[in-house]
């Protein structure tokens, strides 16, 4: 068996089958995406880090959040990009299991800081007289750290028990990227216990944080109809509003690949899918924050004036 696994040193990224001309015109489109992710969640980033009056647990939340999508979209898509210049190129077998161990760390990672986050803006809303108590930057901290290692450690669980299988061939995986579902066809070996492990690690972060987020919004949703003031209502939904487009965004994706019904080819859906999952997600969700947030709109033009020459 361990004969077996030296076997197969590389392995071959299939990406995407289209036309050299294509491949082309799409390395373009997404070079561009890619670097308007940079671009808005390093903008995120600065301006919660200079800007005193975002020095606040929600802004706090997001600056991991922030975090994660750089982080996330830097494990997939410059190796994406290469394939669609060179396709089928090789990457080493430490390589890939680097980059799967990565991604399924970020995943997990975003998962449980979306619940943090909506319960961040469960206890603003709800419990607005004890938020600065509650929502103290210890517990902050404490509730960042415990979504890094919960997400650190699903990821470890998979790659323990992904690393030991023998790879003896084929070498090529179907994706733009090393996705541990995709990594696991081509083990010579049983893979039945890790597939129950994928599906049950998927209904646990995935099923149950949106149960979870669920249950909070349904509070909030109460506590917003019992405002009086019709501002006073609009500035609670839109504070919630952005939260719940990125989380429906992240989770819909997610549930569909992991947890959802496979019907036709789910191998080629799942890669679409991750495509939107990797490249368009992390730069949405800069935008859905900044486009719909006053005091971030606010921050940047304190920026741009402070810049100015005077």
């Amino acid at each position: 068996m361990g004969g077996n696994q030296t076997s197969v040193t590389e392995f071959l990224l299939l990406g995407f089958p289209l036309s050299p001309r294509l491949q082309v015109l799409l390395f373009g489109l997404f070079s561009l995406l890619y670097a308007f992710t940079l671009m808005g969640n390093g903008v995120i980033l600065g301006l919660i880090s200079l800007d005193s009056r975002l020095h606040t647990p929600m802004y706090f939340f997001l600056s991991h959040l922030a975090t994660v999508d750089i982080a996330y979209a830097c494990n997939t898509v410059p190796q994406m990009l290469i394939n669609l210049l060179s396709p089928a190129q090789p990457i080493s077998f430490a390589g890939c299991m680097t980059q799967t161990f990565l991604f399924l760390t970020f995943s997990l990672t975003e998962c449980f800081l979306l619940v943090m986050m909506s319960y961040d803006r469960h206890v603003a809303i709800c419990l607005p007289l004890r938020y600065s108590t509650i929502m103290s930057w210890r517990v902050c901290v404490t509730l960042v750290v415990t979504s890094w290692i919960l997400g650190i450690i699903l990821a470890l669980v998979d790659m323990v028990l992904l690393l030991p299988l023998p790879f003896c061939g084929p070498q090529k995986v179907n994706h733009f990227f090393c996705e541990i579902v995709a990594v696991l066809k081509l083990a010579c070996a049983d893979t039945h216990l890790n597939e129950v492990v994928i599906m049950a690690a998927g209904v646990l972060v995935l099923v149950g944080p949106v149960s979870a987020i669920v249950v909070s919004y349904g509070h909030i949703l109460r506590a917003v109809l019992r405002i009086q003031s019709a501002e006073g209502r609009r500035k609670a939904f839109s504070t919630c509003s952005s939260h719940l487009c990125v989380v429906g965004l992240f989770y819909g994706t997610a549930i569909i690949m992991y947890v959802g019904p496979q019907r036709g080819d789910p191998q080629e859906h799942k890669k679409y899918l991750l495509l939107f999952h990797s490249l368009f997600n992390p730069m949405l969700n800069p935008l859905i924050y900044s486009l719909r947030n006053r005091e971030v709109h606010a921050a940047l033009r304190r920026r741009l004036e402070k810049g100015r020459p005077s």
